[in-house]
């Protein structure tokens, strides 16, 4: 029986995955701020399912959580970070940073790292970041990641996806003789609930994108493949099931590295720096 470990696992393509786990008979604990879908996805798991409950969105309650599974859990089989929640208009989170930043990247670096030791003590560990992989690095507001001049919904949500990238450079850089596989993955446009607060427009868009996109089994089952066979590379990236290259500028290390050092200055400053 693995442990498998899914952040947005109460919904989604994340309860997909959770559904398939614990019908398989592993352990699933999934991670999330809606206490009655999780309650749901709990009793319909029986003794194989068990809820956190946690707003990814504060550090404090990301390392909450997470010494909580570190506490129960010595040895996690998989981590697949799958939480997102799109806002069209800019807020802070009551730590003072702005919640698609908090929620789609920090709280994916805390889990990543913190998680890790748990991680290599499985026999084939692997982390599936679900975010996007692929785009140019150009996007990336380096003056301003937390976007307090001009703020966008898709370009804090597309910025998000790009940081995502550059945390599994750095994580693979970072622990080189590690055991534990890293794959970016952008599962294609997903008829999920898609998650958000939506300005008038974009709630439009959504709806209608809802209705056309592909069915979550369709997005959902080439994870679970890389999950059960994760790839012998320490970083890998795939769009719909197919693998792309990580080399050149949109994964660039040294971009990797620079965000790295931005990150730990960042949870310094606020005590929440990784052991």
């Amino acid at each position: 029986m693995k442990t498998i470990v899914i952040t947005g696992g109460t919904d989604g393509i994340g309860r997909y995955l959770a559904d398939h786990y614990a019908e398989r008979g592993d352990r699933v604990v999934v991670i999330g701020r809606n206490i009655e879908k999780g309650k749901a996805f709990q009793d319909s798991a029986g003794g194989r399912g068990v809820f956190l409950q946690a707003d990814l969105a504060l550090l404090a309650e990301n390392r909450a959580v997470i010494a909580t599974l570190l506490a129960d859990y010595p040895v996690i089989d998989t981590l697949v970070l799958c939480a997102r929640f799109y806002r069209s208009y800019r807020a802070e989170t009551v730590e003072g940073i702005e919640s698609t930043f908090a929620h789609f990247y920090l709280s994916r670096y805390l889990f990543s790292h913190e998680l890790r030791p748990a991680l290599e003590r499985a026999g084939k560990p692997v982390i599936v970041n679900v975010a996007g992989p692929g785009a140019d690095l150009s996007i990336v507001q380096w003056r301003d990641l937390q976007f307090s001049g001009h703020y966008s919904g898709g370009a804090a949500l597309g910025q998000g996806g790009k940081l995502n990238d550059l945390l599994g450079v750095s994580f693979a850089e970072q622990y080189p003789d590690g055991r534990t596989r890293y794959v970016l993955v952008h599962p294609g446009v997903t008829a999920t609930s898609q998650a958000g607060d939506y300005d008038p427009g974009t709630e439009l868009m959504v709806e209608r994108m809802r209705t056309s996109a592909k069915p979550i089994p369709l997005a959902a089952d080439p994870i679970i493949e890389l999950v059960d066979d994760p790839p012998t590379a320490l970083l890998s990236a795939f769009i719909e099931g197919h693998r792309i290259p990580i080399e050149g500028s949109p994964f660039d290390p040294a971009a990797a590295r620079q965000l790295d050092e931005l990150t730990r200055r960042l949870l310094t400053v606020r005590n929440l720096m990784p052991d």
